[in-house]
C-alpha cells in the first residue's frame, strides 16, 4: 500500500510540473514559437471586424490613414485604443500548443460556431486572417486558433475582454462637451411644456414665468443643464436621419445659447430594440448617436413642479398643557 501511494504522489508531482511548464506566463512575443503570422506587421491592418459571445460586432476601417467606424458613415475612432491591440495580435506566436485538434474547441472557446471573440483581419493588399480568441486560463493570457487550423495556443499578454465588439471602447464617448461656463440661457421642451431658464454672472438660475412666490428649484434645473452640456453616446449610428429616430416629435429639445452660438439638443424616440436606450442629435455633430436612458431622464421627464422649491415644511406648533 505504501508504494502504491507513493506511486500515485509521483504521478500528481509530475502532473503539476507540466502544468507549471504549460501555463506558466510569457510574453506572447517570447513564447518560443513561430509567429502566428510570420508575414504580418500591425500597421499593414486595415481593416478589423470583432464579433462576441453575446452577438455583438463592430468593424474598425483604416481611411486615408485615420481608424473609422464604416457601418456608421466613418465615425472617427479611436487609434490609440485600436493600435496597441493590433501589435499584440501580430504578436502571439505558436510556442504553446494546447491541442491539435478540434475536439477541445468548444471548451477552449475557440469553435468556429461557439468562441469568445472571432477577429476578421484584412490588410491593404487583401490578405485575409480569422482568429478566435477563447478563454482565458488566468490573468492576461488567452486561447486561440487561426481559422482554417485546429491547432490551438494560449498566449500571454492578451485578454478576450481588451477586445471588445461595441463600439464604446474604440470611440471617444463624449458626444456634447458645451463649456458650461459660456452658456446664459437655457430652453427645455417636453411633454410638459416649453421652460426657459437664464444664468447669472455667479452661475444662479432663474426661470420664466413663475408665479408670486415661487423660487426655482437650482438642483433639478442644474440636472438638465448637465445632462445636455456633458453628455456621452453608447454608440454612433450614422448621418442618415432615420424614422424610427423620432426626430419629427422629439420626446425633448434642449437649447443652450452662449454669446455667440446657439447649440440645439433633440432627444428622439426611446429605442425599442435596446432596453433603456434614447436617439439623439446634436445640432453640434451630424452623427446620430444612442445613448443610455439615465443620461436624457431629465431632459425628457422632468415637469413644472420639478423646477419650483418646494414649499417648506410648516413647523409644528407646541401642544399646550
Amino acid at each position: 500500500m505504501k508504494r502504491h501511494n507513493q506511486i500515485l504522489i509521483g504521478v500528481l508531482v509530475v502532473q503539476i510540473i507540466l502544468s507549471v511548464v504549460v501555463f506558466w506566463p510569457r510574453s506572447a512575443a517570447t513564447g518560443g514559437g513561430e509567429p502566428l503570422f510570420p508575414d504580418l506587421e500591425a500597421s499593414d491592418v486595415v481593416m478589423l471586424a470583432i464579433e462576441d459571445d453575446e452577438g455583438n460586432r463592430i468593424a474598425l476601417q483604416k481611411v486615408a490613414g485615420d481608424w473609422v467606424l464604416p457601418d456608421a458613415d466613418d465615425y472617427p475612432a479611436q487609434a490609440d485604443q485600436i493600435d496597441p491591440i493590433l501589435e499584440k495580435l501580430v504578436g502571439l506566436d505558436t510556442g504553446r500548443l494546447v491541442t491539435r485538434t478540434d475536439a477541445s474547441h468548444k471548451r477552449l472557446g475557440v469553435a468556429g460556431d461557439d468562441f469568445v471573440r472571432r477577429l476578421a483581419l484584412e490588410t491593404a493588399d487583401g490578405k485575409k486572417y480569422t482568429l478566435y480568441l477563447g478563454t482565458s486560463p488566468q490573468y492576461s493570457a488567452v486561447h486561440f486558433r487561426l481559422g482554417g487550423q485546429d491547432e490551438t495556443y494560449l498566449g500571454s499578454g492578451i485578454s478576450s475582454w481588451e477586445v471588445d465588439a461595441t463600439a464604446d471602447a474604440w470611440v471617444d464617448t463624449t458626444y456634447m462637451n458645451v463649456p458650461q461656463e459660456d452658456v446664459t440661457r437655457m430652453t427645455l421642451e417636453n411633454d410638459d411644456g416649453t421652460f426657459v431658464f437664464t444664468r447669472d454672472a455667479e452661475g444662479n438660475w432663474t426661470m420664466e414665468g413663475l408665479a408670486d412666490g415661487e423660487i426655482a428649484n437650482a438642483t433639478n434645473i442644474n440636472s438638465v443643464f448637465h445632462q445636455a452640456t456633458s453628455l456621452k453616446l453608447v454608440n454612433p449610428l450614422g448621418k442618415e436621419e432615420k424614422s424610427v429616430y423620432g426626430m419629427n416629435a422629439p420626446n425633448a429639445i434642449v437649447t443652450l445659447e452662449t454669446e455667440g452660438k446657439t447649440i440645439t439638443l433633440r432627444v428622439g424616440a426611446e429605442d425599442t430594440t435596446e432596453e433603456d436606450r434614447y436617439f439623439v442629435k446634436s445640432s453640434e455633430s451630424p452623427y446620430y448617436v444612442r445613448v443610455a436612458r439615465f443620461s436624457v431622464k431629465a431632459m425628457v421627464e422632468n415637469t413644472r413642479d420639478d423646477f419650483i422649491q418646494p414649499p417648506p415644511t410648516p413647523t409644528p406648533e407646541a401642544s399646550t398643557p
